[in-house]
């Protein structure tokens, strides 16, 4: 089926696991003959792929589609279809409160984008429980730079934390096979990606629902060694599933990076009860010095709630001398977000909300101090940079990250001089720092 005289205009909100979703769905509109739009004003069909973790990211998807939906009266927009968590999470509420949607897709649906465009399906299609799960058949279109990419391993989530409502949005804990992992990353890797961040809900539970039960540290294994990977990257680690084999892989193959993303939420043994995360306080703090011994030039990324339910002030400064003490590469903080249809919901203890917010503030600015002194620290260290092209600051500079930057979330490095292509790995040597960004000089190491 071809639809050539169609054009479609994306917008992807929320996470990387979600930009992989839209770039699954820009393939099969690609597929069937459709025109991908640069712009939503002359766009004949508008997609919007919602969020709906958090209040915050609720209320950007309904504006977002509220703004997307202003183009069917003053733009060329014939349909606008809307998709993903927020429409998994409240399916009738947008379609009664939001008439101009035409679809309304949920977060395992997206995949019926082709047919939706198409004609003749349903105002809203929601499956009660997620379960598709994409593979290296499907025809992808990667977004942004080619040198980086995303690649979902698994899809939803099978752990009790008691904040959390992916379960609902996302079903399951479903994952690939090893080799449908490896074929995408080599088709990606042949086409100019020598980045790979690997994504899902969680990292460390891969594999465990298929009958013959691969291990994540098995996967890391076959795709280190494929032609064209430079750089594979962690996200989202749980803390009580690093087996000695996979702190092995990762110290073991150099295209493993020792950057690791846990996000431990709370060192509080009481909090971290309440939250239902299934671990206590000593076995995070063993787990960071087994990480920091047993990976040489190992990066730790971490995140943590504040003001959930019950965190009293004493919980809160024991959070506070941990991060002091424990001095993370990179941390972000979050003021607990009630979500109905989750365990903490119905807790007591409510913390107020201008008092998680100044309580995530001042726990950034502890972090603030750790990364400006960490990064003075790499003065006139050499790095491997991977060149992203043009500076944010300046069209005179280029920009790029070392293996210890993830893409969008950690700072970068500025290139103060001498010239390299876009997506290539060159040595750099610091010069300087800020709080979070490194700067860096080319010319004396080309």
């Amino acid at each position: 089926m071809s639809d050539s005289g169609r054009s479609v205009y994306f917008v992807s909100l929320g996470c990387p696991k979600n930009q992989v979703d839209t770039e699954v769905m820009l393939g099969e509109v690609d597929r069937a003959g459709y025109r991908i739009a640069e712009q939503p004003d002359a766009a004949d069909v508008i997609v919007v792929n919602t969020c709906g973790f958090i209040d915050p990211a609720k209320e950007e998807s309904v504006n977002t589609i509220l703004e997307m939906a202003e183009y069917k009266t003053r733009g060329a927009c014939e349909q606008l279809v809307v998709t993903g968590c927020l429409t998994q999470r409240h399916p009738d509420e947008v379609a009664a409160e939001i008439p101009e949607i035409d679809h309304i897709l949920g977060s395992g649906e997206f995949i019926d984008i082709a047919r939706v465009l198409g004609g003749g399906a349903e105002r809203v299609n929601v499956a009660e429980t997620p379960s598709y799960l994409y593979d290296h058949t499907v025809p992808r279109i990667t977004t942004g730079r080619q040198h980086s990419a995303y690649v979902k391993i698994a899809e939803g989530c099978d752990r009790p934390c008691a904040f959390c409502i992916i379960p609902k949005l996302r079903g399951p804990q479903r994952s690939r096979t090893i080799e449908s992992v490896a074929e995408e990353v080599e088709r990606l890797a042949a086409g100019g990606t020598v980045e790979f961040n690997l994504v899902a809900q969680d990292l460390t539970r891969y594999g465990v629902d298929l009958a013959d039960k691969p291990t994540l540290a098995a996967l890391l294994d076959r795709i280190a060694g494929i032609d064209g990977v430079r750089w594979i990257r962690l996200h989202y680690t749980y803390p009580t599933a690093f087996t000695d084999e996979l702190v092995d892989v990762i110290a073991r193959r150099d295209t493993i990076i020792p950057y690791i993303d846990v996000p431990l939420q709370h060192i509080d043994d009481d909090m971290l009860k309440k939250m239902r995360r299934g671990h206590t306080s000593r076995i995070t703090r063993n787990l960071v010095e087994r990480l920091r011994r047993d990976i040489p030039g190992l990066v730790l990324r971490t995140t943590f709630i504040v003001g959930h339910p019950g965190e009293t002030d004493d919980a809160f400064r024991a959070l506070c001398d941990f991060v002091q003490e424990t001095e993370f590469d990179h941390m972000g903080a979050f003021p607990y977000s009630r979500e109905n249809g989750t365990v903490s919901a119905l807790l007591p203890g409510r913390v107020a909300d201008d008092l998680a917010e100044a309580r995530r503030d001042e726990l950034m600015e502890i972090q603030r101090g750790v990364s400006r002194k960490k990064l003075e620290a790499m003065h006139g260290r050499t790095l491997d940079v991977l060149v992203e092209g043009v500076s944010e600051e300046s069209e005179l500079l280029l920009q790029g990250r070392w293996y210890g930057q993830a893409p969008g979330i950690d700072g970068c490095v500025i290139l103060t001089d001498g010239t390299a292509p876009t997506g290539s790995i060159v040595p750099a040597r610091v010069t300087d720092s800020a709080d979070y960004d490194l700067a860096a000089s080319l010319a004396d190491l080309m």
